[in-house]
């Protein structure tokens, strides 16, 4: 990148809040991730990863605060068009459903046809006939393109957390309600409180 170049944010989360009655899943983010990167994601359940992904893809709304997709609130975007900005891939591969609030009509378009944020949360990875090798592939094609890929995983094998140094170039950590950014996996996992979640899987010192 020359001097003076900016690259504009994939993704910026802004004061983003999210609350069910007296619990904070989400509580006080602020992110600005730029594009063509893939981010490992984990904390422990009921962290707020997953309320994260559903505020990111626009099917759920905050509390307080906002998130921005290429550059446009995603959740002023329609809903069918919602996922030409970010899309969620649940553990089945189904994409989660949009709420409506207000009629699709009056909010904005996309202003693309493909999504530049893909969020794979707890994929199940088949250990056979090289299932593995297609998906780290398949990720390293959409941060080729410009994409953003987030890949949540909640490691129980250490073979998980491989797949985690291998395919990540940077990471974050997700506990109550909030998020620590590593940007590399050797920072990630010398955290005290990632070494905690991990515990008999934190690698050695």
């Amino acid at each position: 990148m020359s001097a003076g170049t900016t690259t504009a944010p994939a993704v910026e989360a802004v004061g983003l809040h999210k609350r069910f009655g007296e619990i904070r899943a989400v509580d006080g983010i602020d992110l600005s991730l730029p594009p063509g990167r893939i981010y490992g994601l984990l904390g422990p359940n009921g962290s707020g990863k997953t309320t994260l992904f559903e505020l990111v893809t626009g099917s759920n709304l905050p509390s307080e605060g906002r998130v921005l997709v290429d550059g446009r609130d995603i959740h002023k975007v329609r809903y069918r068009e919602r996922d030409r900005l970010a899309i969620h891939y649940h553990q089945s591969y189904q994409v989660r459903a949009f709420r409506r609030t207000v009629p699709s009509f009056l909010l904005e378009r996309a202003g693309r046809e493909r999504p530049l944020v893909h969020l794979f949360d707890e994929p199940q990875f088949a250990l056979q006939d090289g299932y593995i090798g297609f998906m780290l592939d398949f990720f390293a094609r959409l941060r080729r393109g410009g994409h953003v890929v987030f890949l949540c995983v909640h490691p129980n094998e250490p073979w998980h957390l491989d797949i985690l140094r291998e395919a990540c170039e940077s990471f974050l950590f997700v506990r109550r309600g909030q998020v620590a950014p590593f940007g590399d996996y050797a920072s990630l996992v010398a955290d005290p409180d990632v070494r905690a979640y991990l515990g008999a899987l934190a690698p050695a010192h």
